[in-house]
């Protein structure tokens, strides 16, 4: 059970949520919806924020909700939820409508198996976990209510070709240290050592080992 969470919680890193994220700007700059897939680059990028700026927050300042067990947005549940039900929006648009309907609730599920499983890991509470899922199924309701009165292109060879391609080689990319960069932003900024999460260290203070944060 634990290799199952590790592999969905996989699905959730940058390596493979980003180049996702650049899929969907060039299927939409593909079928010549501009403003759609601007729209898209800065709802996904304030998500994107969002999870940056309380995970200094916390790890500068200790800025967070101790009692909740919160110290930022988990940034796989946040991508893991916009990313997911958009993929499968688009793949499923020129679908019947109960097909399309479906596929979406597919990728909501998707996403919420890959959110869920960075608690088992080890790698956020639930609360950062739920928190950073909202955020995320935020993003896409908003990019979905936008499409619809935008009609972009539905899957077709040639989107495919532009688009496989960055899906193919997600499997053999190197894991970003993501969370790596925003300790080290909070360092800087706050001049400080980072500031800990009490609920992940042992009785001697040595924080237990978890699967990639992020």
């Amino acid at each position: 059970m634990t290799l199952l969470w590790m592999a969905l919680s996989a699905l959730g890193s940058m390596s493979v949520t980003g180049p996702l994220g650049v899929a969907v700007a060039v299927w939409l700059l593909a079928g010549r919806t501009w403003r759609l897939s601007l729209s898209w680059c800065l709802l996904f990028g304030i998500g994107l924020l969002l999870v940056v700026v309380t995970k200094v927050a916390w790890y500068g300042w200790g800025i967070g909700i101790p009692e909740w067990k919160f110290a930022g947005l988990s940034g796989h549940a946040m991508r893991a939820c916009a990313v997911y039900p958009v993929v499968f929006y688009l793949l499923f648009l020129k679908a019947p409508s109960l097909t399309r309907h479906v596929a979406l609730a597919a990728g909501i599920l998707l996403a919420a198996l890959v959110s869920l499983s960075r608690v088992p890991v080890l790698a956020h509470s639930l609360s950062e976990v739920v928190l950073g899922g909202a955020v995320g199924l935020a993003v896409a309701a908003a990019f979905i209510m936008t499409a619809r009165s935008e009609q972009p292109a539905g899957f077709t060879r040639a989107l495919a070709a532009l688009c496989v391609p960055l899906v193919l080689v997600m499997p053999f990319t190197k894991p970003m240290p993501a969370e790596r960069w925003v300790r080290d932003v909070a360092m800087y900024l706050s001049g400080s050592d980072p500031v800990e999460r009490a609920w992940k260290l042992g009785p001697e203070g040595k924080r237990y080992k978890a699967h990639r944060e992020s």
